[in-house]
């Protein structure tokens, strides 16, 4: 699995850690500098360390129809007035002999708490029963209810596989490949995906059969990929919005046998529509009758964004199978697999940043042209440490367990994948960066890349409110009278926050400042406003620089 790369380098009487990891910024300021060390991510992950952490626990593995009691230690220290703990538990577990009425959804159950913590470890039990057979995950969050940020948070979940035999039910869960979820609602599955073969890649052009035979009338295969997810955009700590949206611009390849005893054949392949989710697959058939027809659906558009598992693999989502087809056909709506949810949902999140994109060519950048792009690749997993950050050195995001819920994080974590490919693999020499704060000070190098990739979550969403995995949001607008944000081009938030309307406000959009970008390096704010927009026509006069005065930013 890939890792951040360092570079030490010695400076004055002192010494500091430059990394090529670019950490997840969303972090407010520290309670007491110093002296918060829970780690909410594993020992390569760039998230800051927190005052607040959790851990949870089952003490047996259930089988169907059998109780076992879940154990959530919360630890903190700091004093924390109003701590939420929430907990969500999937449809194939139970909350039993609890006071407290859980909430239900098609996500499954959930239950809040809050409670007022001192310096130490408080534990919560909680009896649950296994009700379904599958991979099932369960996530507890805590969170500071008043002050919202990485730094006063924690999350942790526990991935196992019921089984319906005592004894049979196993840790970890295994979903990269599976079938589609029920219509009615995400269960528990233990349905085999449908045989496929090697995963192909996907055109660009549109859908086409992939075998071209005459003797029968071509037959076309349609429906529609939607995503079931909870999204921490308009979500609260103890509650996310329940979402249920089309999938776009997702490969889809239709997949059949022309007797029962036949070969599996590819018979089409193409892409989601954007907006809709639908697809509509032709093939001409080579007997009156196919005997089955499927389709599959992996977490790739084109060759241009990808996100996959832990061992570089797409996932993907397989739909139930239609019999003796002879004519056309729909699967009506196809739900992607619910242990796949937080993968569509990241997926879908960058189609949003694709459409978007501030580019003059089919690339990501204006510096790269067609036919000669480079991809987009998210790594994430069910339970996964390895997050919040970019490295250059792979061009890779690596996601969190619970990130993909908040796709501001996954913008921001691809905005660095963007700037990157600005520049052309090159990138600022960053220093006092890891932890940082998003509206603290930490450097000027710090201030820009961060401050850029911010901005990038800005631009996409459309607002200036920054949102986290566990479902709480710090609003981050500001002008010269707001409180709570420090000063200056060396403060993140300034930062964003100023590009955001330079771009609207100056540019008529970022296209042109992007494209500028891709033909210049710059290591500040400073050198992008005073050095590299003037020399590509860019406004730095005074109606741009009145813009940096709001934002607090002279120069």
């Amino acid at each position: 699995m890939p890792r951040p790369a360092a570079l030490v380098a010695a400076g004055g009487i002192g010494a500091f850690v430059a990394t090529l990891a670019v950490p997840s910024a969303f972090a407010d300021a520290p309670t007491s500098a110093g002296t918060c060390t829970l780690r909410p991510a594993g020992q390569n992950s760039e998230a800051p360390p927190s005052c607040l952490g959790v851990t949870a626990s089952l003490d047996r593995l259930p089988a169907v129809g059998e109780r076992t009691t879940l154990t959530v230690d919360v630890r903190a220290q700091t004093a924390v007035e109003r701590a939420g703990l929430a907990l969500q538990l999937p449809p194939a577990l139970r909350i039993v002999g609890d006071d407290r009425a859980p909430a239900a959804d098609a996500f499954g159950q959930r239950t809040s708490r809050t409670l007022a913590l001192t310096p130490g470890t408080r534990t919560v039990k909680v009896a649950v029963r296994a009700v379904a057979a599958g991979p099932a995950q369960i996530q507890a969050d805590i969170s500071d209810i008043d002050r919202p940020d990485p730094r006063r948070a924690g999350h942790a979940s526990v991935e196992l596989t019921i089984g319906k035999a005592k004894g049979s039910t196993t840790k970890g869960v295994s979903v990269t490949e599976a079938a589609a979820t029920r219509v009615d609602g995400p269960t528990a599955h233990d349905r085999p995906a449908r045989p496929g073969a090697a995963a192909p890649a996907a055109p660009s052009t549109p859908p086409r059969a992939a075998a071209p035979a005459r003797r029968y009338a071509p037959v076309c295969v349609s429906g529609t990929l939607r995503n079931r997810f909870q999204s921490s955009e308009g979500g609260s700590w103890n509650r996310k919005a329940n979402r249920d949206l089309p999938v776009s611009n997702a490969n889809v390849t239709l997949w059949g046998r022309a007797t029962a005893n036949g070969g599996t054949q590819k018979l089409a392949t193409g892409l989601t529509g954007n907006g809709d989710g639908r697809f509509n697959l032709c093939y001409t058939p080579t007997t009156s009758v196919t005997s089955r027809v499927w389709a599959e659906f992996q977490t790739q558009a084109g060759t241009m964004w990808s996100v996959v598992d832990g061992s570089n693999r797409r996932y993907a989502t397989t739909s139930n199978a239609l019999s003796n087809v002879s004519g056309n056909k729909s699967l009506g709506d196809v739900y992607a697999n619910s242990g796949q949810s937080r993968a569509w949902h990241a997926f879908d999140t960058l189609n949003k940043l694709w459409w978007d994109r501030g580019s003059t060519t089919t690339c990501w950048t204006s510096n790269q042209q067609n036919g000669r792009c480079t991809p987009i690749t998210v790594q994430w997993y069910p339970g996964s440490r390895d997050g919040t950050y970019w490295t250059n050195r792979d061009d890779k995001v690596h996601l969190a367990d619970n990130d993909p819920d908040s796709g501001h994080t996954t913008v921001h974590e691809a905005g660095h994948s963007l700037m990157g490919k600005l520049y052309n693999g090159w990138w600022p020499y960053v220093t006092n960066c890891s932890p940082h704060y998003v509206n603290r000070t930490s450097s000027t190098t710090c201030g820009w890349t961060e401050g850029y990739a911010d901005a990038v979550a800005f631009h996409t969403f459309k607002d200036t409110v920054m949102t986290w995995g566990n479902g709480s949001s710090m609003n981050l607008g500001n002008d010269r009278t707001t409180r709570g944000i420090d000063w200056g081009d060396a403060c993140e938030a300034r930062v964003a926050t100023a590009l955001v309307d330079l771009w609207d406000r100056v540019d008529g959009g970022w296209t042109k400042s992007n494209t500028m970008m891709s033909r210049e390096r710059s290591s500040t704010f400073r050198e992008y406003f005073l050095t590299d927009r003037p020399a590509h026509g860019l406004d730095s006069g005074a109606k741009a620089r009145k813009v940096l005065y709001d934002h607090t930013i002279q120069y």
